[in-house]
């Protein structure tokens, strides 16, 4: 109740200064004491007021200017342009003759060239450049812009052409779409696209790791035969590399690049094909180190069996079977990195006689042990005998019975006496150093001078008819 009185007595306070600043004097308005509180009051009120009448103008968007650009474009796509229908022929109709599209490239890259899976992936800069004589828009030295960029949305006719070699692709759209579609005024149509592939490879591999692999770039067109589209190389670079690419791949090395035509026959028709050769060798000296010659190690430790004695059986079994079992994994480490092909590969060979001559080093001492356990139990069987006969020998001169103490003098005065005869003989000396006579030894004598010539006889060959590089031509 309080609070409404005091409201009512503020009210008409106010309503009655109101009525006493109207009903002044106009002496009082003059008067210079209250003028400047007068101009400051109605200075005020008159900037409260301003400002409360102040509104925001309607928003009109600014209309862009069409450029030369954009009008020529509006006027050659909007004139019965169609995208869907192919350019003319020489002569301005369909049946003038086709379409002649030229193309180049550029290579930037090639990696994961994968042996198994017969395949490699290479990025490039495909280009295409053929004439619509509808999108011509002026002639050389008028003041119209040289050429036109087509931006999205902007569709013209452009060839259905595809890889055929291809098993993944896709276009690289960070950070815009790297695509170039370029309009000249005689009606030339540039298009330029960056893309990644990865391309079917069919690989021969009868000199692996000495190969020289031949993989192609097939371009041609999926639904026009040669009636409608023909594709033609540029006759400048039609295929350019980037600096350093042929260099720059880990395990292979570029050494050719060429182009040529590879046109085919269905039953549909005859379709234009171009064909990029790109000629690849092997580097060879990741093998080197890696295969040939720690297997010539290894084949070298086996011989090492023919120094120790027969009677170190374990020492040399041990030796053979561990140098056996490291070239069977070696084997398999090399073979998991190939495809199961048919034919016989170099590396095969190279391995199988590695472990050929191992597997005979091993054998060798078999031999060894047998020739020497027979020998043993001749030797023991003669002794036995020998106890067991009568203490009289028959004497070969004068067929009389002596004792045999009296035979065995006479045999060791010849013995005497044909060894004075060969005392200068060199090769009762090379017999007597080496125990020639002992055949168990004389294995190993052989064993020593005959499996070196015969690695160093294989070496010559494999060498001679491998290490040429000859190139893998499809057939």
């Amino acid at each position: 109740m309080f609070s409404m009185i005091s409201r009512l007595i503020v009210t008409s306070l106010l309503l009655v200064d109101i009525h006493a600043y109207h009903s002044r004097p106009k002496s009082e308005e003059q008067s210079p004491m209250h003028k400047s509180s007068d101009l400051f009051e109605d200075d005020q009120s008159t900037t409260l007021e301003s400002i409360a009448r102040i509104s925001a103008p309607p928003h009109v968007p600014i209309e862009q200017p069409q450029t030369s650009d954009t009008e020529i474009l509006e006027h050659l796509l909007t004139r019965g342009y169609d995208h869907r229908v192919r350019p003319p022929g020489e002569d301005g109709t369909i049946h003038g003759g086709p379409v002649v599209v030229s193309v180049n490239m550029l290579l930037r890259s090639i990696s994961k060239i994968d042996n198994v899976n017969m395949e490699y992936s290479v990025q490039l800069t495909f280009r295409e450049s053929w004439v619509d004589k509808r999108l011509s828009y002026g002639v050389k030295g008028d003041a119209r812009p040289d050429f036109l960029i087509l931006t999205a949305g902007q569709e013209i006719w452009m060839p259905d052409s595809f890889f055929q070699n291809e098993k993944q692709a896709y276009k690289h759209m960070i950070d815009k779409p790297n695509i170039l579609i370029r309009v000249h005024k005689d009606g030339t149509i540039l298009y330029s696209v960056r893309i990644s592939l990865v391309l079917s490879c069919p690989m021969h591999l009868q000199y692996y790791p000495m190969d020289v692999q031949q993989c192609f770039i097939d371009l041609a067109s999926y639904a026009y035969t040669t009636k409608d589209i023909e594709y033609v190389w540029k006759e400048e670079n039609p295929v350019q590399l980037k600096a350093g690419l042929s260099s720059s791949l880990p395990s292979f090395q570029l050494t050719n690049t060429s182009t040529t035509y590879c046109t085919s026959k269905t039953n549909t028709g005859a379709y234009s094909c171009l064909r990029t050769i790109l000629q690849l060798r092997r580097q060879f000296s990741y093998y080197l180190l890696q295969l040939y010659i720690p297997s010539c190690m290894l084949v070298i430790v086996s011989w090492v069996s023919f120094w120790i004695d027969r009677t170190a059986v374990p020492a040399r079994v041990t030796l053979g079977v561990t140098t056996l079992l490291t070239m069977t994994t070696q084997s398999s480490g090399i073979n998991a990195k190939l495809p199961p092909v048919a034919y016989i590969k170099a590396i095969d060979v190279w391995i199988g006689a590695c472990m050929t001559f191992i597997f005979c080093a091993l054998l060798e001492f078999a031999w060894v042990t047998y020739i020497a356990n027979k020998q043993d139990a001749s030797k023991r069987a003669r002794l036995d005998k020998e106890k067991t006969e009568l203490p009289f020998l028959q004497n070969s001169h004068n067929d009389v019975w002596v004792p045999r103490e009296v035979a065995e003098q006479e045999r060791e005065v010849m013995t005497v006496r044909l060894n004075r005869r060969q005392s200068n003989s060199f090769w009762k000396w090379i017999k007597t150093k080496t125990e020639w006579n002992d055949k168990s030894k004389r294995a190993d004598l052989i064993s020593r001078v005959m499996f070196p010539v015969l690695f160093l006889t294989f070496n010559i060959s494999y060498w001679t008819h491998y290490g040429q590089y000859g190139v893998a031509i499809s057939t």
